[in-house]
């Protein structure tokens, strides 16, 4: 099994991951882009996930709501540059904390029949990082790469 890196180095705005899948590209962007897919390996495996809106496109909306014994928790954001196979560029936003937003930069590296996934989010403080990591974040990121990699064909 493939491990999740999440960075978070002392003093940045940034939140750096990096998973690898035994996948080709093309199917891990597949998966993060249908709105089909999203619920079956999105967030928590303690919760469920509906898409309210995804549509993958420069300019494109999304947003999705997790329900679990925790509560509902709702995110949404826009996407400002995709490129099938390679890149992602969007905005990520909690309605939990709606005055922060920040940028998350997808990039899809191919190695063959795998893919080396890294997502570069920008918070626009220290502070607001510090608040996401505090969040228990890192769980639900690593459960949803965990689910992800479930979800890819072998």
């Amino acid at each position: 099994m493939n491990e999740t890196t999440i960075t978070a180095r002392p003093g940045t705005p940034f939140i750096d991951t990096v998973r690898e899948f035994d996948a080709p590209a093309g199917l891990v962007f597949r998966a993060l882009t249908d709105p089909e897919l999203i619920p079956r390996w999105l967030g928590p495996s303690t919760m469920t996930t509906e898409v309210v809106e995804y549509e993958v496109r420069p300019g494109g909306r999304y947003a999705y709501v997790h329900r679990g014994g925790e509560g509902e928790h709702r995110f949404h954001g826009v996407f400002h540059a995709v490129v099938a196979d390679e890149r992602i560029v969007q905005t990520f936003q909690y309605d939990g904390s709606p005055d922060e937003v920040s940028l998350e930069t997808l990039t899809f590296e191919n190695l063959g029949d795998r893919t080396r996934m890294r997502i570069h989010a920008v918070y626009g403080s220290v502070e607001a990082r510090d608040a996401m990591i505090e969040s228990g974040m890192e769980h639900g990121v690593r459960d949803s790469m965990a689910r992800l990699e479930r979800l890819l064909p072998r």
